[in-house]
């Protein structure tokens, strides 16, 4: 593999990488779960600027930081910033960049990430723009399958829910069609996938297909990747009550699944996954948030210079 340069880049999108650069991130995080770095960052400054409500993206870059030597200024929410004074988007990452060498940025507003890169001097990381993309999630549920099946390639994958709003699939299912993934689209039709997401992986020559219920494909599935109905993307409430409890997971969808079959999840979950599916071989979410905190240790490490 080529020599790949990540010091003070922006990640901004999955698509601004390469096959070969996702699988060098993912190479690097296995080494940090393998082994500490304590003192690798030491003496550098995150910024994170959360203008909207997170908890295991902030946490997990927070700590990946600290637990690289490195210190964080936070900003826990916007109406205690010079935001809720007015002050632009782009004057408050020139001020913000004065005062540390990284950025990670979660934003209600589509495109808010790529303009913050544009602005600012220091590397710029999207932990989320309104219902478009969250590249380092999209790292860590790739690390999560790698983890789980030892292999990216030709895997049979079920993303199922708010295909629509959530901005998690719409960055997996890209990266996703770099590896020749076989895609199940499962949702209700006022949330399927976005137009332009299905004419990216048309490009890419992958092959998917859309379902109402996911029943009669639970046997051929590898990954079944679940996400809730975002009740904060819906405009109108009576919409939301419509499909916010569409797909529940228990122990019954499970019984004729392939002995590999892992079920993942961004979290947070609210109906959509029963309780009873914890103690099942098949639970993997509670390791994928955990696995955040190795895979945004190596993009940290990475945008920052940082040698291991």
């Amino acid at each position: 593999m080529a020599k790949v340069n990540f010091k003070n880049r922006d990640i901004i999108s999955i698509k601004d990488f390469s096959k070969e650069e996702i699988l060098h991130v993912l190479n690097t995080a296995k080494r940090f779960k393998e082994k500490t770095h304590p003192n690798l960052l030491k003496g550098k400054i995150l910024a994170s600027l959360f203008f909207e409500p997170s908890t295991r993206t902030r946490f997990s870059f927070e700590s990946a930081m600290e637990r690289l030597g490195g210190s964080v200024i936070t900003l826990a929410e916007a109406k205690v910033s010079s935001s809720a004074k007015g002050e632009s988007l782009s004057d408050s990452i020139r001020i913000v960049e004065k005062y540390c060498d990284a950025i990670v940025m979660r934003h209600s507003l589509e495109g808010s990430a790529r303009l913050a890169a544009e602005v600012s001097n220091n590397p710029v990381i999207n932990g989320g723009d309104g219902a478009n993309q969250h590249p380092t999630q999209t790292f860590l549920d790739l690390f999560s399958i790698l983890e789980t099946q030892k292999k990216l390639n030709c895997l049979n994958i079920a993303l199922v829910g708010d295909l629509k709003y959530g901005r998690t699939v719409h960055s997996l299912a890209y990266a996703l069609s770099l590896f020749g993934c076989r895609l199940y689209l499962v949702s209700p039709k006022s949330l399927c996938m976005p137009d332009y997401v299905l004419t990216e992986l048309k490009a890419n020559k992958t092959h998917y297909s859309e379902h109402l219920r996911p029943e009669r494909i639970m046997n051929k599935i590898d990954v079944f990747y679940a996400t809730r109905i975002q009740k904060e993307r819906f405009a109108d409430a009576i919409e939301y009550e419509k499909v916010k409890d569409v797909y529940i997971i228990n122990k019954s969808l499970l019984v004729n699944v392939k002995k590999n079959f892992r079920i993942l999840h961004p979290l947070p979950r609210v109906n959509e996954i029963n309780y009873e599916v914890d103690e099942t071989p098949y639970a993997y979410y509670f390791q994928q948030a955990s696995n955040g905190l190795w895979v945004r240790q190596a993009l940290l490490a990475l945008v920052l210079g940082g040698k291991i």
